[in-house]
């Protein structure tokens, strides 16, 4: 008997021990957390504008959203009509341009035009007809700023009797780039 009552305490300690690992499981609990966050994104808009029409112009940077500055302005000019004054890139029209700190003065005929601050190089003398060309020493790079420009086409001196009386229309598109994407 004493064999039956061992095995009966045998039996519930197992049944306890059971049910005891089995409560034990219930006891656990898991914990969390979570946070969230948002962030407003604009887009600024990249914006040049010339001011007056002639050999002296504004360049006038109107972009916005950005106090950050372009990457560059290029300009590409173009003929229509054509003429030897614009394919003759050794002899025909030469083109520089120049920006005063403040807006050039216009004197009367013959159409002269004078920079009463100081005087910086944007382009230095070149064929008058170019693609993507780099522009240089540009505060219209900034948002908000302007450039006071003269362009200036000339002929040199070498330039043949050939090109007398011949006509050329010379177009001017000035391009922005934004600049290059910073994480921030």
């Amino acid at each position: 008997m004493k064999r039956n009552t061992l095995m009966k305490l045998l039996g519930s300690f197992a049944v306890l021990g059971a049910a005891a690992s089995i409560t034990g499981l219930g006891t656990f609990a898991t914990f969390t957390s979570s946070t969230s966050a948002s962030q407003s994104i604009a887009s600024g808009t990249v914006s040049i504008n010339l001011g007056a029409a002639g050999p002296a112009v504004d360049l006038i940077n109107s972009g916005t959203g950005s106090s950050d500055p372009l990457a560059s302005i290029q300009l590409t000019t173009s003929a229509s009509p054509s003429s030897a004054l614009d394919t003759d890139t050794v002899t025909g029209l030469q083109m520089s341009i120049d920006k005063c700190s403040v807006a050039w003065t216009e004197s009367a005929a013959p159409y002269t035009y004078t920079c009463g601050g100081t005087t910086t190089s944007v382009l230095s003398s070149r064929a008058v007809i170019g693609t993507s060309l780099a522009l240089a020493n540009l505060s219209a790079l900034t948002t908000g700023s302007t450039d006071h420009l003269h362009v200036t086409l000339t002929l040199p001196a070498a330039a043949p009797n050939a090109l007398q009386g011949k006509t050329s229309g010379i177009s001017y598109t000035f391009d922005a780039t934004q600049r290059a994407a910073v994480s921030k």
